[in-house]
């Protein structure tokens, strides 16, 4: 499977209008194995028929076996799609999740598209690549800020992407990279998979392509290529007059210029492009900003990818791009671990303990920036204050004062705020 991707990738750096057959047979029983082996996650949840990595693993070459002949003969069908909802700031973000046998096949595909569209990607695209993840995005969003001359930010949200994926454009975008058949008409039926609801109904999608789905991202990333990344570099770039830049992560991006006119501009084009694909802004979310070193009092701010950016004053009175945790992403933080100590708190103090330490640890690996040491602090309060409440609920008696609790904290090692990155 490497061997046969590293090739794929070496001859789309090559020619870039490269079009691409015989992927199709790329999915046989040697590859879906080694998919299975290197890159499903072990702890997915299952999907319409109750089966994980475990269940399928159980008879792992018949399964994979009958799959491959399914695909070789072409009689493979998606099953049903099992839509889950988590929590996101003001409601509730859906999900898709498909059965193993799907996602298998779904992972073989998507490592043969990345393989492809990585050599055509551009360098400010960062959604669900490898290597690129969402917090060092940001960090080089601030550090083009901070050292260019911009002082307008358009900050934009497209409105519920996912769910409005044009499939005919769908297949039009991968078709300029992919004469494949066989390859492109799997992929149609991933996207036409019907979905069950947690009420039970099925639906069968006309737009769209689950979140959750391990096609979907690589999708997502190749549609916003064509329909957004290709026409700013070639449309909107050349006509500015001034600096301009954009960083995108998955639909999330933030587009900065020099100069408010062009700002505008850009902010009314993108309308009539993005319609063009079946997509429409949030307009309630979107907004053109004055976003400069010369006003760091009362300046205005921008959130993206969870931090909140605003223009501050360094220690030696330079101004500089600061980095906060979102106001809706740290309340989100702090309600999660109160569902979970409430749920969680009859468990063994050892293995609560070290749930929590998992838990914060992981939140400061990502909001640990420089500049963002006062509200990881705040957080840690909080948190402790719900865990020292929900503790002492686990009897009708009071099982600590504050000293004993800061005690057992650091009996469990429970990790105190860090800077991660500069």
């Amino acid at each position: 499977m490497q061997t046969s991707l590293q090739g794929i990738a070496n001859r789309a750096k090559i020619d870039a209008k490269h079009r691409f057959g015989n992927l199709y047979s790329l999915l046989n029983e040697e590859n879906l194995h080694w998919c299975f082996m290197k890159r499903l996650n072990k702890k997915a949840s299952p999907g319409v028929d109750k089966a994980d990595w475990h269940d399928y693993a159980g008879n792992i070459y018949g399964n994979i076996k009958e799959l491959a002949l399914a695909l070789k003969n072409k009689v493979y069908k998606a099953k049903l799609i099992l839509r889950k909802y988590i929590p996101k700031i003001g409601g509730q973000r859906p999900l898709g999740i498909p059965v193993v046998a799907d996602k298998l096949a779904q992972t073989c595909a998507s490592l043969i598209l990345e393989a492809i569209y990585e050599q055509d990607f551009k360098d400010f695209s960062n959604g669900y690549r490898r290597g690129r993840g969402p917090r060092n995005t940001a960090l080089e969003l601030r550090r083009k800020i901070q050292h260019g001359r911009f002082r307008w930010i358009a900050d934009m949200d497209i409105k519920g992407f996912f769910d409005n994926i044009n499939h005919d454009w769908m297949i039009r975008m991968l078709e300029e990279r992919i004469s494949d058949k066989a390859f492109l008409n799997l992929i149609r039926k991933w996207l036409k998979a019907g979905i069950l609801e947690e009420d039970g109904k099925i639906t069968n999608p006309v737009t769209g392509t689950p979140q959750g789905g391990s096609i979907s991202a690589v999708l997502a990333n190749i549609y916003l290529h064509y329909a957004l990344d290709l026409w700013f570099e070639k449309r909107i770039m050349p006509k500015c007059r001034g600096d301009v830049s954009i960083m995108r992560y998955a639909d999330d991006f933030v587009c900065c210029f020099q100069y408010r006119d062009e700002a505008n501009a850009f902010y009314g084009a993108l309308k009539e492009r993005l319609s063009k694909f079946g997509l429409s802004l949030s307009e309630e979310k979107c907004k053109v900003i004055r976003f400069t070193r010369f006003i760091t009092n009362e300046n205005e701010s921008f959130v993206f990818l969870g931090f909140e950016f605003r223009w501050g004053v360094s220690r030696n009175g330079k101004p500089v791009v600061r980095l906060k945790t979102a106001k809706k992403k740290f309340k989100l933080a702090l309600s999660s671990i109160k569902s979970w100590i409430k749920a969680n708190r009859s468990l063994k103090l050892k293995e609560l303990m070290t749930a929590y330490r998992q838990k914060l640890q992981g939140h400061w690996n990502y909001y640990g920036v420089c500049g963002n040491s006062s509200s990881m602090n705040t957080f840690f309060w909080e948190a402790n204050k719900i865990v020292f409440k929900w503790l002492n609920r686990r009897s009708q008696r009071k099982s600590y004062n504050w000293e004993g609790f800061r005690n057992m904290l650091e009996h469990f090692k429970i990790p105190k705020p860090k800077i991660i990155a500069q």
